[in-house]
């Protein structure tokens, strides 16, 4: 039976009447583990292990420290839910909070292209934390999840390029989705899924400002948007009340951070069009903007036999929102600002024929590669414009020394669906991550991966890591 059959079985009647805010919210209250293929779960699965490496890489960073330094002060010195970077137990609130702050920093987290969002760093740890809490099974959270997936994606869609230009789409829909996945864990019904919904989104935010100054706001906006979705589902259960219509009312997100919102888009194919299986790996440690470059760079090096020290110049030619995003950065202070510069990422590239988190290190006192990226442009493309976001078609101009030009153009950068990770390269990935500044031992990284290619079967989720 289809998700859609299931929903209208469970409201005769309603469906068809329902606004969008109301139809999703009951498409997220509906969903059964049975109403997801076989082939959606698998990919969840890859997903899972990516952020859990995620998680893992970006324990060590400052921010995500100080983050958990303020969980630990707040938080309660006990509970169920891991915290990942201090290794300790607490509430699923700050557990949330800590891992999702952790999972977007070293830039590795999945992307959705059309809604140019990042689920997994939203969705997952409030929906993990909840589940260890509450003793859920690998079935009912890996449901929660595919709820918070679909959710989300469909409202950075909603909220399209316009939204994008000054929101920071994972930190806004990014709440709604973390309300969608918890609240389907503490089984809402439809109406107290569509309060938590009008809980979440009223209260959301995130403005890419931050990246002018290299401030860590960026983690504030995940682990904000994880802890008050959660917050926002809790409170729905215990019957707080939100706006009805927080998404497509007359005041709601869609008048008030975007332009151009299409209510469409939030109900379009629920049930039989699954936006999780349309989620891209990233390959480099960098702002995804910077990847079908980079990849197009590294084809054209390869198959003109080209060195750095072969190429005069390099024009990267891209969307407008990669200019948007990376144009402020024109001269990194930070090792993660550095990831949202294209001529460091071409650089690294050119230098190292790779962006990988080792690379990125180093990279602030790299003279060879700060000389690099003065020779890099960016130059908006109409194609390439117009194919984004459903498509993140990478093109790059090199003129060499000698004098000659190569364009090269990659359809489909490392990552995206129909250019994906292995499961072998996503484990290889993994370990990588995982592994990165000690954060966890080889040993502690296979276990985890051994658990998520098992959590299906899982009677109840439990420690990933902690014994």
């Amino acid at each position: 039976m289809s998700t859609a059959t299931h929903i209208a079985e469970s409201n005769p009647g309603q469906t068809a009447v329902l606004h969008p805010s109301a139809t999703l919210a009951t498409f997220a209250a509906n969903l059964r583990f049975e109403d997801i293929p076989a082939a959606v779960a698998r990919r969840f699965e890859d997903l899972l292990l990516d952020t859990m490496a995620s998680i893992l890489a970006g324990s060590k960073a400052r921010p995500v420290l100080n983050m958990a330094d303020f969980a630990k002060a707040m938080g309660p010195a006990q509970g169920l839910s891991e915290d990942f970077v201090r290794r300790t137990h607490t509430s699923p609130y700050f557990a949330a909070m800590v891992n999702a702050a952790s999972a977007h920093f070293v830039e590795q987290d999945d992307v959705h292209n059309g809604a140019v969002f990042h689920a997994a760093a939203v969705v997952i740890p409030p929906a993990l934390a909840v589940a260890q809490a509450i003793g859920a099974s690998g079935k009912d959270f890996m449901t929660a999840c595919v709820a918070g997936y679909e959710v989300g994606i469909r409202i950075g869609e909603f909220l399209g390029r316009p939204h994008y230009k000054t929101f920071h789409t994972t930190g806004t829909a990014g709440t709604i989705a973390a309300a969608a996945a918890v609240g389907r864990l503490l089984s809402l019904t439809p109406e107290q899924m569509l309060n938590a919904f009008g809980s979440a989104g009223t209260v959301t935010g995130g403005l890419w400002e931050f990246l002018r100054d290299a401030a860590d706001s960026k983690q504030l906006h995940t682990g904000h948007a994880a802890s008050t979705g959660l917050q926002a589902a809790y409170l729905a259960a215990s019957g707080f009340t939100g706006a009805k219509r927080i998404l497509e009312g007359k005041q709601g997100l869609g008048v008030a951070m975007t332009t151009n919102a299409d209510p469409a888009k939030l109900v379009d194919g629920l049930g039989s069009r699954w936006a999780l299986a349309e989620t891209s790996f990233k390959f480099h440690a960098s702002c995804r903007h910077t990847h079908p470059a980079a990849d197009a760079l590294q084809k054209a090096m390869l198959d003109n036999n080209l060195s750095v020290d072969d190429i005069e110049s390099v024009v990267a030619h891209v969307h407008q929102g990669a200019i948007d995003v990376l144009g402020p950065v024109t001269d990194p202070k930070t090792v993660h600002q550095s990831k949202f510069s294209m001529g460091t990422v071409l650089g690294l590239i050119a230098v190292k024929n790779s962006a990988d988190l080792i690379s990125f290190d180093s990279v602030l006192g790299d003279g060879k590669i700060t000389e690099f990226r003065e020779r890099v442009t960016m130059v908006l493309d109409p194609e390439i414009d117009q194919a984004y976001p459903a498509r993140w078609i990478g093109k790059v101009t090199v003129t060499t020394r000698d004098g000659k030009t190569v364009t090269t153009v990659v359809e489909e950068p490392k990552g995206d669906p129909g250019n994906t990770l292995s499961r072998p390269e996503i484990e290889d990935k993994a370990m990588r991550l995982g592994t990165y500044q000690n954060a966890a031992t080889a040993q502690e990284v296979k276990s985890i991966i051994d658990q998520v290619w098992q959590i299906e079967t899982a009677a109840k989720v439990g420690n990933l890591l902690l014994n």
